[in-house]
C-alpha cells in the first residue's frame, strides 16, 4: 500500500476508530500494597529511615493517589518499618481524600507554616530522629533545600536506590495496560496515514492524532511530532509548521497514556514514491531497530543494545558513534508511568536487563540537510527474551503491512 493511494477523509478515519479501552483494569491496591512493601524492604536492605514521596509519577506508583507537583508540597511519607502517611496542606485534605485509594493519616500545614518542619515533626513521631531519609528524585530542588534544612539531624539522600528497582521491572498488569496503550497509538498512527493529502498542514495532522486517540479511548495524545521534508531531518521537530507535498518524506511520532502508563511509536515513511536513497536509509534503520532487538539478553548490560544498533549503522558508512549522518542519541529508553525513564539502552548504562523491563527501540538516523528515519516500537523482556509489543514496520511502501 503506497501511502497516498485511497486516502480517507478525517471524518471517515475517525468513524473506523473504536474505543479500545473496555476490558482496561487499573493497578489493585494489592499491587500498590506490594509495591510499599518492597519498597520498605530494599530501605531496610539499605539502612534508610524514611521515604518522601512527592507529587507526580512516583506518588501514583506507590500509592494510586494522582497529584500534579506545584510549589506547594504535596507528597507521602513511608518509612521502614511502619505506615504511610500523607502530607499537604490543610486545605487540600478533601481532596486528597477523594483521590486516595491507600488510606494513611494526613498532616496538613497552613499557608503560613513550613512543610518542612512538618517533616521532621512526622518522622519524630515515627520514631525516626537520625538516620537516613530518601527524597524522591523527581523532586524540585527547592523542596530537596527546605527539606535539608529543616531536618539536620537527617541525612538526605536521593531515593533513586529505592524507586528505580521497584519500577524498572513491570509486573504483568503494568505490561497489559502498555499493551493496550501501544495497540491504540499504533491504530492512530494507521488513521493518520490514511488522511494525508497534498496541502494537509503537520499542525492538522496533529489536530487528527488528538482526536483519533481520544476516539480509541485515551484522553487525548500525550504528545505529538509530524514531520514533512527537511523537517524530519531534526529529531524532535521544527518550530514551523509544513505542508504537505506529493512524494514528501513523512515521521509521525506520537503516544498517550492508559491508567498512568505511556505508548510511544514513530513511523517513516514517503507520502507517495520514496527515493533510492530514502529507501536505502530506511532499510539501514530497520535493520539497526532488529538488531537491537536481538541483541537484548536476560542478563546482559542494557548498552549491549545501543551497541549492535551502531555496529549496522557503521556498517552501513554511517557515524561512528553520535557523528552525523548517523545516529545522534541513544536507541532507547525506558518507558512506563514516565515516557522517559530508566534504565536506558545507551553506552554506559550497564544494568542487566531483567524480566519486565520495558524500552523504546528507536536508533534513529539523521542526514542534515536531506531526511531523517526513526522506527520506533517497544519490548519487553521475558524470561525467554524480548518480545514487541507492537510489530516493527513492514516495509517502505507498505509500514503498517496493509498491502
Amino acid at each position: 500500500m503506497t501511502i497516498g493511494v485511497g486516502g480517507s477523509t478525517i471524518e471517515q478515519a475517525l468513524a473506523k476508530l473504536d474505543n479500545m479501552t473496555q476490558q482496561v483494569a487499573p493497578i489493585s491496591n494489592d499491587e500498590l500494597n506490594a509495591r510499599l512493601q518492597k519498597a520498605q524492604s530494599l530501605m531496610q536492605q539499605r539502612g534508610i529511615a524514611a521515604m518522601y514521596i512527592d507529587a507526580g509519577t512516583n506518588l501514583t506508583y506507590f500509592t494510586g493517589l494522582k497529584w500534579y507537583k506545584s510549589e506547594r508540597l504535596v507528597g507521602a511519607i513511608l518509612p521502614a518499618k511502619g505506615e504511610l502517611c500523607y502530607v499537604a496542606p490543610h486545605f487540600e485534605q478533601g481532596s486528597l481524600n477523594d483521590y486516595m485509594k491507600l488510606n494513611g493519616e494526613f498532616f496538613g500545614w497552613h499557608e503560613h507554616q513550613s512543610p518542612y518542619a512538618l517533616i521532621a515533626e512526622i518522622l519524630q513521631k515515627q520514631g525516626i530522629n537520625e538516620g537516613k531519609l530518601a527524597v524522591d528524585p523527581s523532586a524540585g530542588y527547592f523542596l530537596v533545600d527546605g527539606i535539608i534544612k529543616a531536618n539536620p539531624q537527617l541525612t538526605v539522600i536521593n531515593a533513586d536506590v529505592i524507586t528505580a528497582p521497584c519500577r524498572e521491572c513491570k509486573s504483568d498488569a503494568e505490561i497489559a495496560l502498555m499493551q493496550t496503550a501501544k495497540n491504540m497509538t499504533l491504530e492512530v498512527h494507521k488513521a493518520a496515514a490514511s488522511i494525508l493529502k497534498p496541502g494537509i498542514t503537520t499542525s492538522e495532522v496533529e489536530a487528527f492524532i488528538n482526536q483519533a486517540h481520544k476516539k480509541v479511548g485515551a484522553s487525548g495524545s500525550s504528545f505529538c511530532i509530524v514531520l514533512f521534508g527537511l523537517a524530519t531531518s531534526f529529531p524532535h521537530g521544527v518550530k514551523d509548521p509544513q505542508v504537505l507535498q506529493e512524494n514528501d518524506w513523512v515521521l509521525i511520532d506520537t503516544g498517550c497514556i492508559v491508567e498512568g502508563y505511556h505508548s510511544d511509536i514513530t513511523r517513516t515513511y514517503a507520502y507517495g514514491e520514496a527515493t533510492d536513497e530514502q529507501r536505502a536509509v530506511w532499510q539501514v534503520e530497520k535493520d539497526a531497530q532488529i538488531a537491537a532487538f536481538n541483541a537484548a539478553k536476560i542478563g546482559q548490560a542494557c548498552e549491549v543494545t545501543d551497541a549492535a544498533a551502531r555496529v549496522v549503522i557503521d556498517a552501513a558508512g554511517f557515524g561512528p558513534e553520535y557523528e552525523l549522518p548517523g545516529l545522534p542519541h541513544r536507541t532507547g529508553h525506558g518507558c512506563g508511568m514516565d515516557i522517559h525513564e530508566s534504565p536506558y539502552l545507551v553506552k554506559g548504562d550497564t544494568t542487566p536487563l531483567a524480566k519486565g523491563m520495558v524500552f523504546s527501540n528507536e536508533p534513529m538516523l539523521v542526514l542534515p540537510g536531506k531526511f531523517g528515519v526513526r522506527l520506533e516500537d517497544h519490548f519487553y523482556m521475558t524470561d525467554e527474551g524480548p518480545k514487541w509489543f507492537t510489530q516493527p514496520a513492514h516495509s517502505v511502501d507498505d509500514p503498517f503491512g496493509l498491502a
